[in-house]
């Protein structure tokens, strides 16, 4: 099995311990906010997992509703929803065919789940992609928002792809799509040294643990990509 479906199908709360200190300086949701305004809007968000953005959002949107595949991972935000005393709607299914009406949401978000498919689907990943796309397109509103949450590397000083394939997917995004990229840090701060080796082998693998180890990382330096677009 994929490390990652693994973690997603089977680690649902060691994941969510782990990004629950992610974005130290807080700077998600002024990325958002930067490509349009939350208050009063009906945003969607795919591969929702257990709750990242829905978390960060739900005080200031009229409704929320989160898509995820992994019942495991839909399982942990209900239960993150409950301890927040949050109301919004989750639903499982594949952000590829989704099961809403034309125009039904003013925002729809996708964070940190479409650049998986450059890794499971490497010789294929712009057609799954496109579907992904096309269905967020369908599913916003005129004059909605379109917004991707991607990793810029955890572990560098400087963002930067990771990999090649999401190299190429970002600018994928950019070229033939039309997002703009705002790139920010979302370090994580974990507790003490021990605690972010742990959590970087949990989810990284070990060589950024032991690079975790070697510089000291506490607070463990880490890089979004958010790519907006606001649809006509």
């Amino acid at each position: 099995m994929d490390h990652f479906i693994n973690i997603y199908s089977n680690h649902a709360d060691q994941y969510h311990e782990m990004i629950a200190v992610e974005d130290v300086d807080g700077s998600l949701l002024p990325a958002l906010e930067n490509v349009t305004g939350l208050t009063g809007k009906h945003v969607l968000d795919l591969g929702s997992g257990t709750g990242r953005i829905p978390l960060l959002i739900h005080e200031r949107a009229t409704q929320v509703v989160g898509l995820e595949l992994h019942w495991d991972m839909l399982s942990e935000q209900s239960e993150q929803c409950k301890a927040r005393n949050g109301d919004w709607g989750l639903t499982q299914g594949d952000m590829r065919f989704l099961p809403f009406r034309n125009g039904s949401f003013d925002f729809v978000t996708a964070g940190w789940a479409i650049g998986h498919f450059t890794g499971w689907y490497s010789e294929d990943w712009q057609t799954q992609v496109r579907l992904v796309l096309e269905e967020m397109q369908r599913v916003a509103a005129p004059g909605g928002a379109l917004i991707i949450l991607e990793t810029l590397t955890t572990g560098s000083l400087t963002p930067k792809p990771p990999s090649p394939g999401l190299a190429a997917y970002y600018t994928w995004l950019e070229n033939e799509w039309g997002f703009t990229r705002q790139e920010i840090p979302t370090d994580y701060l974990f507790p003490n040294l021990e605690e972010a080796a742990r959590y970087a082998e949990f989810f990284f693998g070990s060589d950024l643990a032991d690079q975790v180890r070697a510089n000291n990382w506490v607070r463990l330096p880490e890089w979004t990509g958010v790519w907006g677009k606001v649809l006509p």
